[in-house]
């Protein structure tokens, strides 16, 4: 079957951009296929830094013949509902469509229309031009006097089509002035002329020939080869850097592996920043040591041809720049030394009052502040000394307003972590500056000491709690401030540290804090207490004057930013809290999805009251997990089920709540009273154990309550005649539903 070759040649495209253009053509392409009748048997797009490709295998040579009826008016209908049916035939005359009858409807037109397939090339004609014009770059532009957006300027357009066996034939259009052929051009230096290709092998082969590796996994498998074995003839090891070489590979065509040096002196400076410098300034890899694990003097680039004197220019100009750049690097990290041995931290702290961290959220300063106070109040619970968690939370920021962090901010919390050191504060306070940013993503790791923890969640604490409290909360792709990867580290830090964190206390105090924070900002003390009572919606001018000292006092310890657990939540407060702990629940339901465990038993779960400890949350799903892959879970979960379906029926008919205690002398079946005698002594059972944490225990009990429950249903006529004896049934069923939510709410569970 024939196949179809396109290429699109133009200016250099961004590394950036490459993967998802390849991407965006391919499915483009076939997607539009597909819809005109055309199946293929597979497709591949290629990029490089001058060129967007596609080869689609398998085409056939024309579109499949369809046929159609398509049902017309009834025969003696208005002459205008005739011209209509036939305009939207196709048909020329009324005669041309058939009389078929139907019993109830009488007679009526059908045209049958036949349509032969067109030729395949004429279809890439016409859906080629328009995926180029209206093609999805983040960035285009205009050039010269025509229409055409593209990335960068559009130079020549390969299109070809043809079977195997014979020569393809160039599918002929015209893109604003540009018109398809089947030439293209090798590489910018070198290579000269254009080159005649026929279809895919053809066209890299010669591209081959003519110094240009189509293919971007090859090329960047060909770099990390030659990086590595190059490296090993020095005696050095490659520092991988998968991101890097997926931007270099998009830089070169033909990548040459070169390797080049720099000054030892400069090893003075942290490995981490010498990376980030050559890194970002000259996309180069940095080489390790293997003999002492510090880099190297040496650093690998990728050149885009082969220079006739074996490389040495390209590598001594990107030394020089490699050198200028690591001696701004060395003055930053020199002036950093001096400075924080001169300097307090109270002074340090001091210059983040005039920086602000959300125009609604006040300063860094403040930020700082209320997670070194929750960090003291967390440490406890994890483990963490709370001196050192509230000095550490002081610290850990500091490293922002220096010289190093502020040209490659890549480097902040690491660099916190060596100025401890050279500092002489204490290991965990050096830690903590360097981890209270992690887990940054699912595959970062998370922090373990205790310190660090204790940090890391007031970090992500505060911020997630300031950005509910203004409003600012994730809408469907957009996340601005990352708050969905803040959820998924506390989370990730509170499971794998093992940690009993209440966060609804947590969620209550920074919210007041925060609030203290921002009206304090916002408001004097007589306008305070006309917000205050705009907030909790009591404007009601009864009783008002009567309330106002009292609202103005809890005003006052708000603006004061002091816990007072006396002073009620107020309902706005509330439902900002209840939120974000939902939030939580979607974020750990998605970690645990990617764990293995079922969505819906997290919502069983978390559908209880009070459901803030994430750590207990966990294991009272996974031992929820465990017993419903038993066949008394499973039966038992069947019996629930059905109790709690016939209660929301009737309960909604009767507009009463049956919850609420059974009567035992109405209980006349044998098989209730073994129930109510059951329900009776497993509830205290469940209790005790859920209480001492001992889920496995509370199931355990439930499973006792299988064979009952199964004998009722099977015994038992619940929508009894006698009105009294349902409402004791409907009671029991009510029982059933009650000692079951002691563990889970069962209704929330699949199967």
């Amino acid at each position: 079957m024939p196949d179809l070759m396109l290429e699109l040649f133009c200016e250099e495209i961004p590394a950036r951009m490459q993967a998802g253009a390849a991407e965006s053509l391919r499915k483009l392409v076939t997607d539009a296929l597909v819809e005109r009748g055309l199946l293929y048997e597979g497709a591949k797009a290629f990029v490089t830094p001058r060129r967007l490709a596609l080869a689609v295998h398998g085409l056939p040579a024309s579109q499949p013949d369809t046929h159609e009826e398509r049902k017309g008016p009834r025969v003696g209908a208005p002459q205008a509902a005739i011209d209509g049916f036939l305009k939207a035939s196709g048909l020329t005359s009324i005669d041309q469509a058939k009389i078929e009858s139907d019993p109830k409807k009488g007679e009526f037109y059908v045209a049958h229309l036949h349509r032969h397939g067109r030729p395949t090339p004429e279809v890439i004609a016409e859906i080629v031009p328009a995926i180029i014009r209206s093609f999805p770059w983040p960035k285009s532009m205009r050039w010269g006097s025509g229409s055409l957006r593209w990335v960068r300027p559009l130079q020549s357009i390969v299109c070809t089509f043809g079977p195997e066996t014979e020569e393809p034939e160039v599918v002929p259009f015209e893109v604003d002035g540009i018109r398809s052929g089947d030439t293209t051009r090798g590489h910018r230096f070198l290579s000269s002329g254009s080159i005649k290709v026929r279809r895919l092998d053809d066209w890299m082969t010669k591209l081959e020939a003519a110094f240009v590796v189509v293919d971007r996994e090859r090329r960047k498998d060909i770099i990390l080869a030659d990086a590595k074995d190059l490296a090993l003839a020095h005696g050095l090891e490659l520092v991988e850097d998968p991101g890097l070489l997926d931007e270099i590979s998009g830089l070169v065509e033909w990548p040459v592996v070169l390797i080049g040096s720099f000054d030892e002196s400069f090893l003075d400076v942290p490995d981490e920043v010498i990376r980030a410098t050559i890194r970002i300034n000259q996309k180069c890899f940095v080489l390790r040591d293997p003999a002492t694990g510090r880099l190297a003097n040496r650093f690998i680039l990728v050149s885009n041809l082969a220079a006739k004197d074996g490389g040495d220019a390209i590598v001594a100009g990107n030394g020089r720049v490699i050198r200028a750049r690591l001696s701004d690097a060395k003055f930053f990290w020199e002036t950093d030394k001096r400075t924080n041995a001169t300097v307090s931290l109270e002074e340090r702290l001091a210059k983040f009052k005039n920086v602000t961290f959300h125009e609604k959220l006040g300063s860094q300063f403040e930020r700082i502040q209320r997670i070194a106070r929750l960090a003291r109040e967390l440490a406890p619970v994890v483990g963490a000394d709370p001196d050192f968690a509230e000095q550490a939370a002081l610290y850990a920021k500091s490293d922002l307003r220096t010289e190093v962090v502020g040209e490659f901010p890549e480097v902040q919390g690491l660099m916190g972590k060596y100025y401890a050191r050279l500092e002489g504060l204490p290991e965990e306070i050096a830690l903590a500056a360097e981890e209270h940013y992690k887990p940054q993503g699912p595959t970062d790791r998370v922090p373990v000491a205790p310190v660090s923890v204790a940090v890391a969640l007031a970090d992500k604490l505060d911020t997630l709690v300031g950005f509910w409290a203004i409003d600012e909360k994730p809408t469907g792709s957009k996340d601005p401030y990352a708050l969905r990867r803040a959820a998924l580290g506390v989370i990730r830090i509170i499971l794998e540290s093992n940690s009993r964190v209440l966060l609804w206390p947590a969620f209550v105090v920074l919210g007041r804090r925060i609030m203290g924070q921002m009206l304090r900002a916002e408001y004097s003390q007589s306008q305070l207490t006309t917000k205050f009572l705009e907030l909790t919606g009591d404007i009601n001018p009864e009783g008002m004057i009567s309330k106002l000292q009292k609202y103005a006092t809890e005003a006052a310890l708000l603006m004061e930013g002091e816990d007072h657990f006396a002073v009620p939540v107020q309902e706005w407060e509330k439902k900002r809290a209840n939120d974000l702990l939902a939030f939580f629940a979607d974020r750990l339901k998605v970690h645990l999805r990617e764990q293995g465990a079922r969505h819906d038993l997290v919502d069983a779960v978390f559908a209880l009251p009070s459901q803030d400890d994430l750590l207990l949350v966990v294991k009272r799903v996974e031992a929820l997990g465990r017993f419903l892959r038993t066949e008394d879970g499973r039966n038992l979960l069947a019996g629930t089920k059905r109790a709690a379906n016939i209660l929301r029926i009737e309960e909604k008919k009767d507009g009463v709540s049956y919850a609420g205690g059974v009567d035992i002398t109405l209980l006349v079946e044998a098989e209730e009273r073994t129930l109510a005698d059951a329900i009776a002594k497993a509830g205290p059972l469940i209790g005790t154990a859920l209480k001492a944490e001992d889920f496995e225990g509370a199931m355990g009990v439930m499973a006792s309550l299988r064979a009952p429950v199964d004998a009722f249903f099977e015994k038992v006529t619940v929508n009894a005649e006698d009105k009294a004896l349902r409402a004791n049934r409907l009671a029991l069923l009510a029982d059933i539903r009650a000692i079951t939510r002691q563990v889970a709410d069962f209704d929330r569970i699949e199967g």
